[in-house]
């Protein structure tokens, strides 16, 4: 038996449980592992909440991203050793696995090798931010040196690593966030330039920044009514990237805006790069080498115990954070 986090209703943090089940064995292309940590993400938060990509299905379990030591192979599973240490990524539904627990199986397309010197707690908070960032901006936009990108929610652990991506090539990363609160820490991550949302104008800072010829590349998890302004602030064949729905609004299309600067606006998940080995690897040794490097750098915001994990969820819908939540486990 081990300790598993299940949720049996949809509602708010409150609806986590840590209950006691039996595991077993990993079936076939499956690997088992001793979690040592988690990585939270917001869309656990939106699975929980019932607002997430798909349907959650009652008794739920909960988890994309975590750290451990590989326990158990599964058949055909190839390329990894019991005792090896690994992280899990985002490659699979939550309604069939999930990480919130003790001991955890998983897809093995979902897994990959602790880059050498990382530990635990960072092992948890590495690739689902990397990788979303990296999709979009390097692989999808090639982003390059001089480009202007806007990254919406920038002190979310994505928002964080797509400063320190956009650093890495030598871009320009405009982060944005609704208040003056968090700009000494974003200018500190790297933002070359902060807008505070709610005391400037997003359009004429952008213009200002860029010499009158706007962003070519916006990052934007938030969507909603925003989505109008980010198309403003772009240039001439810009490229929108909307990953998320953090306003929880709809999202309108903003047509004028998309005709007058011949604008690309694209939805995109985390879920195009790790379900495709072939675009999969190269993302990993980018973000291995730029870890490497001392280019990416991990920002944990707060770790909790695995107990806590009611209140690191309240945590992290309080939006207090800067970087990435880490809930650890010991046994």
């Amino acid at each position: 038996m081990t300790r598993v986090v299940r949720f049996h209703q949809i509602g708010g943090p409150e609806v986590l449980q840590i209950e006691e089940l039996e595991v077993g064995a990993p079936g076939s292309g499956e690997l088992r592992i001793r979690v040592e940590a988690i990585g939270l993400n917001r869309a656990e938060a939106m699975f929980r909440s019932g607002v997430y990509l798909e349907p959650t299905h009652l008794p739920a379990r909960l988890g994309y991203e975590a750290s451990g030591i590989v326990e158990a192979l599964g058949s055909g599973v190839h390329g990894f050793e019991v005792g090896e240490a690994v992280s899990v990524i985002p490659a699979f539904s939550m309604n069939k696995f999930g990480v919130y627990a003790e001991q955890a199986i998983v897809p093995a397309t979902g897994v990959l090798k602790r880059p050498a010197g990382v530990g635990a707690v960072k092992g948890a908070a590495i690739w689902m931010q990397y990788l979303t960032a990296y999709g979009a901006l390097i692989e999808i936009a090639q982003l390059k040196r001089g480009d202007a990108v806007i990254i919406t929610a920038a002190s979310s652990s994505v928002g964080l690593a797509a400063i320190q991506i956009a650093n890495s090539v030598g871009a320009i990363p405009i982060a944005t966030t609704r208040t003056r609160a968090k700009e000494a820490a974003l200018r500190e991550a790297g933002a070359a330039h902060v807008i505070a949302t709610e005391e400037q104008d997003l359009v004429a800072e952008v213009m200002r920044i860029t010499d009158g010829r706007g962003a070519r590349i916006a990052f934007d998890p938030v969507a909603g009514p925003q989505v109008e302004t980010l198309a403003q602030a772009m240039s001439q064949q810009g490229l929108l990237f909307i990953y998320g729905n953090l306003s929880g609004q709809e999202t309108p299309f903003p047509a004028l805006a998309a005709m007058n600067k011949a604008l690309s606006v694209r939805g995109y998940t985390l879920f195009e790069l790790t379900g495709d080995p072939q675009r999969l690897a190269p993302a990993q040794a980018f973000i291995t080498r730029g870890l490497e490097a001392g280019q990416l750098k991990p920002i944990i915001a707060k770790t909790f115990p695995f107990e806590q994990i009611v209140e690191a969820h309240r945590y992290m819908e309080s939006n207090r954070q800067f970087g990435k939540i880490v809930v650890t486990v010991s046994r």
